[in-house]
This record gives C-alpha cells, sequence and structure tokens, in this order.
C-alpha cells in the first residue's frame, strides 16, 4: 500500500485549499459537513432493512415522483449538516418545491456559498439492496453576501461550479469530488469512521465498451438515440458493446469512469426535455466528467454551458468517455437532419 493511502479525506481537503482560488477555508469546512452527512446517511442506508425505512413514504416530491423514507431522512441529514457549519446561506434539493435560505447561526447571512444536492439518487434501489448515492454542487453565491439568497444564487450554469462531487454507497461507500483541479476519490473505512484517499487522479478512459441506458424506453427514444444503440450492438470491430445499466446515476457513472463507457438518458416522447435535473445531478457530473477527461451533452449541446431558467429544469443526458459521447452526438446530428 502507497503512503497516499493513508491520507484521509480532511487532511486532503487542507493540503489543497491553497489550489482553491477562494481560499477562506470556507468550502474546506463545507465539504467537511458534506462529507459527516455522508457518513451519517451511510449508517441508516446500511440498516435499512432492520429500521423500517424501507418503502414509500407516502408523499410526492415536487418532480410528481414518489419520495421512499430514505429519501426524506437524506434530505434531513444533509440539510441539517450544511445549516449548522454557517458556511451556507441557501440550500436547493431535489426534495424540496423551492431553495431554503439558511438562517441558522449569525453569521448564515455572510456565508458566499449555495449547495443544490441529490440527497439520495436512486433511492427506490434500496428496497433490493442495490447500490445508490448523493450527488451535490456548489456554487459561489452572485448577490451581495449579508443579503439574504436569490434565486439568481441557484441558476447558474454550471461553468461557474466552484465544487462538486457525489458519494456512492455501495460494496465500499466513496467520496469523489472536483474542485477544478483534477478527480479525486476517497473510500470510508467503517471501522475507524475514516474517509482514506484510495483513488487519485481519476480519469475516464478515452473510448470503452459499455453502454449504460434504459432499454425498456426504446421505442420512446429519439431516432438518433436507437440508430447509436444498434450501433453499440454490431458486431463490428470492438463490438459490440456490454450494455450495463443499474438505474442509479452515481453507480453508473462511477462504473463508467473506471471502466470506460457512456451514460445516457435521452429525451423520450413522454419527457421531451428528459427526465434528469440539470442542477441537481447532470451539472455536478458534467463538472466531474469534465474534470476526468471525459465528455457531457444533452446529444448537441454541452451540459455546463446551459442557462438554468428555472430550479427543477430538466435535460437530456449522454455522459461519459469522449469518443463514444463524440460518436452518439454524431448519430444524433445525423437524424436531426435527415
Amino acid at each position: 500500500m502507497s503512503d497516499q493511502s493513508f491520507q484521509t479525506l480532511g487532511e486532503f481537503i487542507i493540503d489543497k485549499q491553497e489550489d482553491f482560488m477562494y481560499s477562506t477555508g470556507e468550502l474546506s469546512r463545507l465539504l467537511s459537513a458534506i462529507r459527516l452527512a455522508s457518513k451519517v446517511v451511510n449508517r441508516e442506508v446500511n440498516k435499512a432493512g432492520i429500521a423500517n425505512i424501507i418503502g414509500k413514504v407516502g408523499n410526492e416530491n415536487i418532480q410528481g415522483e414518489e419520495q421512499q423514507k430514505l429519501d426524506v431522512l437524506a434530505n434531513e441529514i444533509f440539510i441539517e449538516a450544511l445549516s449548522q457549519r454557517e458556511v451556507v446561506c441557501g440550500i436547493a434539493s431535489e426534495e424540496n418545491d423551492d431553495y431554503i435560505e439558511v438562517k441558522t447561526g449569525e453569521n448564515a447571512h455572510l456565508s458566499k456559498y449555495v449547495v443544490l444536492i441529490d440527497p439520495l439518487d436512486g433511492s427506490s434501489n434500496i428496497d433490493v439492496n442495490v447500490s445508490v448515492g448523493t450527488i451535490f454542487s456548489i456554487y459561489r453565491r452572485v448577490t451581495e453576501p449579508g443579503t439574504p439568497v436569490g434565486l439568481e444564487d441557484f441558476l447558474q450554469k454550471g461553468v461557474n461550479q466552484a465544487a462538486a462531487g457525489y458519494v456512492v454507497y455501495g460494496s465500499s461507500t466513496m467520496i469523489v469530488y472536483t474542485t477544478g483541479k483534477g478527480v479525486n476519490g476517497f473510500t470510508l473505512d467503517p471501522s475507524l469512521g475514516t474517509y482514506y484517499l484510495s483513488h487519485p487522479c481519476m480519469e475516464f478512459p478515452k473510448t470503452g465498451k459499455i453502454y449504460s441506458i434504459n432499454e425498456g424506453n426504446y421505442i420512446k427514444f429519439p431516432q438518433g438515440v436507437k440508430d447509436y444503440i444498434k450501433y453499440c450492438q454490431q458486431e463490428e470491430d470492438d463490438r459490440p458493446y456490454t450494455s450495463r445499466y443499474i438505474g442509479s446515476l452515481v453507480s453508473d457513472f462511477h462504473r463508467n469512469m473506471i471502466k470506460g463507457g457512456i451514460y445516457i438518458y435521452p429525451s423520450t416522447s413522454q419527457s421531451p426535455n428528459g427526465k434528469l435535473r440539470l442542477l441537481y445531478e447532470c451539472n455536478p457530473m458534467a463538472f466531474l466528467a469534465e474534470q476526468a477527461g471525459g465528455k457531457c451533452t444533452d446529444g448537441f449541446r454541452r451540459i455546463m454551458e446551459i442557462e438554468p431558467t428555472e430550479l427543477h429544469q430538466r435535460v437530456p443526458f449522454f455522459c461519459g468517455s469522449s469518443t463514444m459521447v463524440e460518436k452518439a452526438e454524431e448519430f444524433m446530428a445525423r437524424a436531426e437532419k435527415s
């Protein structure tokens, strides 16, 4: 084991603080709050089967999706952890109708950051013991510190992100994040309750042999996506590719970043704007993908250049190894012209 394996997430954050252009310590404390919340959520996920927190809660979130009990619990845990540190002035969650202005503590209104979060991505998989995750995106506010946080602080292009990352709760629990200086992964040692650097300088292979898409919706896909799927299945050159789809964006993305692959959640005849949320899912994953040498588009445009117009905006999503995403874009463009 290399010496690097013994570096904790806390030590890494402190060591790399000077690499961040706004080195005031606030971002470090913010990431520490996410680290703490992820440990609590990890504990709840791992005891879900014996703690009566599996299943649906009986409500729908703003997306019109049935909330799982763990959705609600994870949402509460992250909001509480982020609110108590006086490092964020606002939080937007996929589970809440509107953003939350943080008023806890005397100096919360002076904080420079807002956080957008999907507290438990793929939560329906909990019932069948399949990996789930948390996705987070961090921006510097555009309104003046000391004034009330506004919607414009959250409706920023992905290129403005200060940091982004995810937690994957699987066979091991990992935090993977970037502040614009590459992507690093940290694995939780459950016996010590400490995250250690396990995957330094993570990168997408330029190409891969995995495509991840819900092929059950094939009939509803745009023609360009249908054509690309057929291309993936052809017995030619290094194809056919392998189809792997977990149904948890974090898990599919994490596997593809390590092994090489493409993840697609396109528009459909029923959801012409796609299903994934630009601010909570697509932008943070796009930031990670690009920092790891991958590519992320809506089939035509770079995800991080899309101007958000609403908090829960949805977009089509093509993300992964750059060569594979570019090939999918070729099929989309060809179908668009025909």
